[in-house]
């Protein structure tokens, strides 16, 4: 059974005004969502309370800029459904968009990191990887790979049996690989590309969980953060992504200065469904450009969209044969 709250914008904002709101959310018979129907369509910020503020609007409507999420009443239904099955992730997802646009790429993703660690030790995720086998298997060789020509460095992702997903090798090798067209002026510019059919497809199922306890795991993500190294290459950096460029993918790729995706590009935003958020810069990077509503809205529905609705969001800066 879907628990939520569905309201009229009046009773909403005297339910958020309410010195127990804060209690009720956090008591044994909390609701996941508020869902605030009707007019008029002003309503009150909800600061840091963790339920997801979902409002229900006519299509083209933006509604109010306060809400976490804007749904169609035809929508209603697969935003519950997913907001119910991870209810701590989706408060979580919430939550910290609400001020990541606030704040410093370097804040925002050490805020994202701490807050995918405590997911990463919670009952959803737990649930999840239960359900869900280890599979580790070291790669042979090198997972990243560089190539320079006079002052141009590509670097391309070489898991292509596994569609380029990411693992604690191919991180630490794609941050070396960033780390030394930082350090070197006379790059002048770099293309991050995938081996395969896919230019990246997240993190690696099979590797996640993997961790001595989740502070260290914190720790080796704001350290070794290839997403960090490509916003510092942004006026330097171009991503070719094409096939599956999900998850991670598209969180590390949408740092950089130009995003030019093939015809056949998929984008999504998975980590919901495995009681996480996006844990390599997406709620920084994706939100930078296509808004908290719209990052919210991939994270929540787990829904793909196509290249042509990426362009036009303004997540890739170009569609192009590869």
């Amino acid at each position: 059974m879907i628990k939520y709250l569905e309201l009229t914008p009046l009773e909403y904002n005297s339910f958020i005004s309410s010195p127990y709101s804060d209690e009720y959310l956090a008591g044994d018979d909390r609701r996941a969502a508020i869902v605030v129907s009707g007019p008029p369509h002003r309503i009150a910020p909800p600061g840091s309370l963790p339920v997801v503020v979902v409002v229900v609007c006519a299509p083209d409507d933006p509604g109010p800029p306060e809400a976490d999420l804007v749904v169609t009443k035809e929508q209603v239904p697969l935003v519950l459904q997913r907001i119910e099955a991870a209810p701590l992730a989706s408060a979580t997802l919430a939550v910290l968009l609400r001020g990541v646009e606030e704040m410093s790429v370097d804040s925002g993703l050490a805020a994202e990191s701490a807050a995918y660690s405590v997911l990463q030790s919670g009952p959803e995720f737990a649930a999840w990887r239960s359900s869900t086998p280890l599979t580790v298997e070291p790669d042979a060789g090198e997972v990243v790979t560089t190539e320079r020509v006079d002052d141009r460095l590509v670097v391309t992702l070489n898991r292509p049996h596994r569609h380029n997903a990411i693992n604690a090798q191919l991180r630490d090798e794609l941050s070396a690989a960033l780390a030394m067209a930082w350090l070197d002026d006379s790059i002048r510019h770099v293309t991050l590309r995938g081996n395969g059919e896919s230019f990246c497809s997240g993190g690696d199922l099979g590797e996640f969980g993997q961790r001595p306890d989740p502070t260290t795991a914190h720790i080796t993500r704001l350290a070794r953060s290839p997403a960090r190294s490509i916003h510092r290459l942004k006026d330097r950096i171009t991503v070719e992504v094409h096939g599956a460029t999900m998850g991670g993918g598209i969180e590390m790729a949408a740092f950089a200065g130009r995003v030019v995706a093939a015809p056949d590009t998929r984008f999504a935003l998975p980590e919901i469904g495995l009681g996480l958020i996006p844990g390599a810069g997406g709620t920084v990077s994706v939100t930078a450009r296509i808004g908290r509503r719209r990052t919210a809205d991939l994270a929540l529905s787990g829904r793909e969209i196509d290249a042509e609705t990426a362009l036009s969001w303004g997540l890739v800066d170009e569609i192009a044969e590869s």
